[in-house]
């Protein structure tokens, strides 16, 4: 087994692209999943879910030039574990899907 990824869901924005030192780029994207099934009253739910995606170098600058926010999107990558202190000194943890692949499928 390895640490992969794939995801179909809609953007909640534009990606953000920043460029660092030696010309090295970084998109960040929201992407929603929406799950649908229905309850034990037989009432039909709906869930949606959040994913922080960040993409590097050629595919950060693709992610933030063609995708859009509500478009929807492929996409397939591996798990990212990060920590940082925050401004109260409390560590703080985070996960991401790291980009290897997308697809962009059109539409809302």
């Amino acid at each position: 087994m390895r640490n992969k990824v794939t995801l179909i869901g809609n953007l909640g924005a534009a990606a953000e692209l920043k460029t660092f030192e030696g010309n090295k780029k970084l998109a960040r994207v929201s992407i929603a999943t929406n799950e649908t099934y229905k309850n034990k009253q037989g009432e039909k739910i709906s869930e949606t879910t959040w994913h922080n995606v960040i993409a590097w170098g050629p595919l950060a600058e693709r992610l933030a030039q063609y995708a859009k926010k509500g478009e929807e999107i492929a996409i397939e990558g591996k798990l990212v574990n990060n920590n940082y202190t925050d401004k109260d000194g409390i560590k703080r943890y985070t996960t991401e899907i790291q980009m290897t692949e997308m697809l962009l499928l059109g539409g809302r």
